[in-house]
């Protein structure tokens, strides 16, 4: 998030001067590393929890439609980014990865229908395919329906031009592009421990870890892109906008697999249905990775509940950002997410054993020895204020800007890094208004992502047109495509 804003608005305003404060002695090794993550472009091809049925038996497909237009704007900035070389060869952080949804059973298998008829009627998701044929699906996913019962029902969807994305690496080049273009400064292994108003601007004070002379920064704007730590740095700011905020911490593990011989049987990113109670992030799916050059199976993610926002954090993270403000939403929130309560019990006591016999739940042939268990990023789902609870448990992610626009932090989880750029936009219409109202601004606006201002899911033309060429230009599809 913080490279992506970087980026953004130096390419608005090149006169700009940037300085980055990363508590690690290396960039992106929180959530958006490679290993963290799942890697999912996620554009509502294949996550089922974007498209619940209504009790009405109805497919609700709104968020999938915003989902999907935001990670068109994705990868139109990447695109120009290419285009312009500030980003290398785009495999170097985007792969061609098939996004496939897989459900078994006669109600899993009608709601995948009825899923498939909400969504292909519209341009956004035309293409996308549909089959209940086990020879089909064997195409698709072989891994998958190897050995599977021959009785068992089944059916598939499946979107191509899906892909997999290396955010650690994207990350990387958008920060080395920084430097090149400079006024941008990068200060590794400081942590911030004070950011207080000095008049019209902000004093950001940072400890750095090799050294016992404090760095000082005064900024006009400061934004705090720092995964689950944001919301302990939004606080410290002490701006009013940050009161009633509190955070839900869930870890997550991965079974990683690193056989060639069975890598190479499996091109896609096959996502099933969530248990019930289970956050969106812990949808389980057997997906290939791609992470510098190297190929890798990943299924899960098994999640977990610990009191610490980061995955190098401290576990006194959850009560350090306890308030009287934020007191009762979470308890409100405490008392009343049972499902959620039971179904992170059941997977802090899962053993080796059972993770295997989920995994063979989509792998119906893996082997122990292929697979080994590995930590995925800590992910700090939002907690905030309701009038008619008390409190409620969002998921997903939120910008929080100061009045004023002098400070903005983005809180929250999945869908992520993949919708970064939609998120900054906001941040940046927030905060910057005044400047985005300028001819200039507009115009480099528009030159970077074609279809600002439009709407993607009304305008089918557009639609076809500014994804023809992002996914040309990243060589998720041939030019001929």
């Amino acid at each position: 998030m913080s490279s992506t804003l970087g980026v953004l608005l130096k390419q608005l305003d090149p006169s700009l001067t940037i300085a980055m404060v990363e508590r690690l002695d290396h960039i992106a090794q929180e959530s958006t590393s490679g290993w963290n993550n799942a890697g999912t472009g996620h554009a509502a091809y294949c996550e089922l929890n974007y498209t619940p049925e209504t009790a009405e038996g109805k497919i609700n497909a709104s968020k999938a439609f915003d989902i999907n237009a935001s990670f068109e704007v994705s990868t139109q900035f990447w695109a120009y980014l290419v285009e312009q070389g500030a980003l290398p060869e785009p495999q170097s952080f985007i792969n061609p990865t098939p996004h496939v949804s897989f459900v078994w059973g006669e109600n899993n298998v009608n709601y995948l229908r009825k899923r498939f008829e909400a969504l292909s009627n519209s341009a956004q998701f035309a293409g996308m395919e549909y089959s209940e044929d086990p020879e089909v699906l064997k195409q698709w996913m072989p891994l998958v329906m190897e050995g599977r019962n021959p009785n068992e029902k089944v059916a598939g969807t499946r979107v191509s031009w899906g892909t997999d994305v290396n955010f650690g690496a994207l990350a990387r080049h958008m920060i080395e592009y920084s430097q090149r273009a400079g006024n941008f400064d990068l200060y590794l292994g400081h942590e911030v421990s004070a950011i207080k108003r000095q008049g019209i601007d902000w004093l950001v004070t940072a400890k750095d870890k090799h050294s016992t002379t404090p760095l000082e920064l005064s900024a006009r704007f400061v934004f705090l892109g720092a995964g689950g730590a944001a919301l302990l740095l939004l606080q410290k700011s002490g701006v009013d906008e940050s009161l009633g905020y509190g955070g839900f911490p869930v870890s997550g593990q991965w079974l990683v697999c690193k056989n060639p011989d069975i890598v190479k049987q499996h091109l896609a990113k096959v996502y099933g249905k969530a248990a019930i109670g289970a956050p969106p992030m812990s949808v389980p799916h057997l997906d290939t990775r791609i992470i510098d050059g190297e190929h890798a199976l990943l299924f899960g993610p098994f999640a977990g509940f610990t009191t610490k926002f980061l995955k190098l954090g401290s576990f006194f993270d959850l009560f350090a950002s306890l308030r009287p403000s934020n007191l009762i939403p979470m308890l409100k929130v405490g008392l009343t997410s049972f499902d959620l309560i039971k179904y992170l019990i059941t997977e802090v006591l899962q053993t080796r054993k059972s993770r295997m016999v989920a995994l063979r739940e989509y792998y119906p042939q893996a082997q122990d020895h292929d697979w080994s268990l590995a930590f995925a990023g800590q992910r700090v789902q939002i907690i905030k204020k309701d009038p008619k609870t008390g409190g409620k448990l969002e998921f997903g992610t939120e910008v929080v800007a100061a009045k004023d626009g002098s400070l903005a932090a983005l809180l929250g989880a999945s869908p992520g890094a993949s919708v970064a750029v939609t998120a900054m936009l906001q941040v940046i219409e927030k905060c910057f208004a005044d400047q985005l109202k300028t001819s200039a601004w507009q115009t480099r606006i528009k030159t970077m992502i074609p279809s600002y201002g439009q709407s993607l899911t009304e305008d089918a033309e557009l639609l076809k047109q500014v994804r023809q060429h992002s996914l040309t230009t990243l060589k998720i599809i041939p030019p001929t495509a």
